[in-house]
């Protein structure tokens, strides 16, 4: 049996991106059965790089680097040359090409792309929220919101909500249900926070309809009446006018149209 070759991976961050260049490259030499990839990440000093250049010596391995650092860089290189090791430098070459269109110096920071600042977690915080406050499942959660959605069933409250989440907003939705009395929360928050969802009741009976045979049940089924269409619309619109909220009619507009009314709205009212 051959014995594989052995590919040693440098990092001063993670390592993922040279590992899956490597990678890359062996699937075209029999894939991951072709080489042996030993990622040595957080690469900091130069003792890690002694070691490497040791067993690379030994085992007659190749090195992969991607290594930000001028200093290390260089050190790693200056030892690659002395013991005559096959070396590839994954990033630099991409980044002197970058630095030269941006006629700019790179910062030389390992790690940027898994830097975990304040806006991710907020996006995090965000999605997290919109999950655990969807369809009225806790009204509390109305008091902490940035904005509220509320509307009948079928108004696309959920995916809204998940899409402004995605812009790091915090958003609960209500569903609006003749025999459910809204919560209490709902009137005792600013009615700017909130925004209704409305449709035409033919656009509703034609998405309900869909639902139904997709779920695999009757077409006339109570959800999809045209009455009780018509019934939900009128107290939905109740509610509405009760809170004092701005209403958007979502019958002819995508998701993502609405989500970025909403996200204005919000945004103008901060």
């Amino acid at each position: 049996m051959k014995k594989q070759m052995i590919v040693y991976v440098l990092s001063d961050s993670v390592g993922e991106t040279a590992e899956l260049v490597v990678k890359a490259a062996a699937s075209q030499f029999n894939g991951s059965s072709a080489i042996d990839i030993r990622r040595i990440p957080y690469v900091e000093d130069r003792g890690t790089i002694d070691d490497v250049i040791v067993q690379a010596k030994e085992n007659k391995g190749i090195i992969a680097y991607t290594l930000v650092v001028p200093e290390i860089r260089e050190y790693l290189e200056e030892k690659i040359k002395k013991a005559q090791i096959s070396s590839y430098d994954i990033l630099s070459p991409m980044v002197n090409l970058l630095q030269t269109r941006f006629d700019s110096v790179p910062r030389n920071e390992p790690g940027l792309m898994h830097t975990l600042d304040e806006d991710y977690f907020r996006k995090v915080e965000a999605i997290e929220f919109a999950v655990k406050y969807d369809d009225g499942r806790d009204p509390r959660g109305v008091l902490r919101a940035d904005v509220v959605l509320v509307g009948v069933s079928r108004t696309s409250k959920t995916p809204l909500s998940q899409y402004l989440a995605h812009k790091r907003l915090k958003v609960a939705n209500i569903p609006l249900v003749p025999e459910v009395k809204p919560p209490d929360e709902l009137f005792n928050i600013p009615s700017k926070k909130v925004i209704g969802l409305t449709i035409s009741p033919e656009k509703l009976n034609s998405i309900r309809t869909e639902r139904l045979k997709a779920l695999g049940l009757k077409e006339q089924a109570n959800y999809a009446n045209v009455n009780r269409i018509q019934e939900e619309l009128v107290y939905s619109n109740e509610v509405m006018n009760r809170i004092g909220c701005k209403v958007i009619d979502v019958s002819n507009k995508a998701v993502e149209e609405t989500a970025n009314m909403i996200y204005h709205m919000i945004q103008k009212n901060q």
